[in-house]
């Protein structure tokens, strides 16, 4: 039983040498810290420094007012960032992207009319 021992722990000593010396080669494959976790902005100057923010969707003009406001719902905050993180987009697409998804959630086709065959509109 103590060979069994002795040689697992040789194994992972072994191991970990190996990846402490290689990790010039791997360690940019590791998610870093800031993606982890990062704490989310509460103002809408953080949400445009965390890039949350675009030409057509400017929050500058809330900035440059003096907006005191809390900035934009923090859970959809985080979904966005999540989707900008993990899909690499741009904060457009990302917010579409976003969007399309609460649709579905909701029973909403993607052209904003209900997915439901019973429903009746008035035009």
């Amino acid at each position: 039983m103590s060979y069994l021992l002795y040689s697992v722990s040789f194994f992972l000593l072994v191991t970990a040498t190996a990846l402490y010396f290689t990790r010039a080669h791997w360690l940019h494959l590791v998610p870093g810290r800031g993606y982890i976790y990062s704490r989310l902005p509460s103002t809408f100057a953080g949400d445009i420094e965390a890039g949350l923010s675009s030409s057509t969707f400017d929050l500058g003009g809330n900035v440059e007012s003096g907006d005191s406001r809390a900035g934009l719902d923090d859970r959809s905050k985080a979904e966005i960032l999540k989707i900008m993180q993990k899909r690499r987009l741009r904060f457009d697409e990302a917010r579409r992207v976003y969007m399309e998804n609460r649709f579905k959630a909701n029973g909403i086709g993607p052209d904003g009319r209900p997915l439901d065959p019973k429903a009746v509109t008035f035009s």
